[in-house]
């Protein structure tokens, strides 16, 4: 069976839940807000339209790197195959179904603000650079020398 795989951009509605499974894998659950905007070809003002709600599981160092990373209003990117899935409502015994995105890349949107990566250094390479590349290295303006 061919999957939906779909790419989804808007807010974090929650700050991710990071859990663990019995066998140790880590296992992050959020959910997006993407809120339609619409200009009014009359007035040129912009509004909101509705709002839908994506739920979002990672897994293992995805998982883990996205509860380290984000927050709740952060605007992100997701990629990730669309699953359906069905559970017995509580109330009513009735089985009711949903959709979750199961997430493959997950990022921090920069189109309205600048974002730093908080990539590892690399164990025992050499790095010429370290000292004039932004967020490496401790250096020094030259007017304090």
């Amino acid at each position: 069976m061919q999957e939906a795989v779909i790419t989804i951009a808007g807010n974090l509605a929650n700050d991710p839940e990071l859990r663990f499974t019995p066998n140790g894998a880590a296992v992050a659950s959020f959910v997006i807000a993407c809120t339609e905007r619409r200009r009014d070809p009359n007035t040129g003002e912009w509004s909101d339209g509705a709002t839908s709600y994506h739920r979002c599981t990672a897994w293992r160092q995805t998982a883990e790197n996205a509860a380290a990373s984000l927050n709740k209003g952060d605007r992100v990117l997701v990629v990730g195959t669309l699953r359906q899935s069905s559970w017995a409502d509580k109330q009513s015994g009735e089985t009711r179904y949903g959709w979750d995105v199961q997430v493959d890349e997950v990022a921090v949107s920069v189109k309205f603000h600048a974002a730093r990566s908080l990539r590892p250094e690399r164990s025992g390479a050499a790095d010429s650079t370290s000292a004039t590349t932004p967020g490496r290295g401790t250096a020094v303006p030259a007017y304090q020398s």
